[in-house]
């Protein structure tokens, strides 16, 4: 089984973004949604479906930005 960094989508309230990405980005996100679908199209989570989490998840583990946010709020 393939270990994906990505591993559940939350179903949050969304806030409306509207974002342009290359066709080739646009494939693989597609392409993404059915891996972690267990390789089933149907049904696989949509390229809108991901950006956000994969967004999130990469914030939350970037640990440069995570230094930096804590020395620019004052303590």
């Amino acid at each position: 089984m393939t270990r994906l960094k990505l591993s559940d989508i939350a179903d949050e309230k969304p806030v409306k973004l509207t974002i342009e990405v290359p066709a080739r980005l646009h494939s693989d996100l597609v392409a993404y949604g059915v891996v972690i679908n267990g390789g089933n199209a149907s049904g696989a989570p949509t390229p809108e479906q991901l950006v956000a989490p994969m967004l999130a998840r990469f914030i939350a583990t970037d640990r440069s930005f995570a230094k930096a946010r804590r020395t620019a709020q004052p303590g």
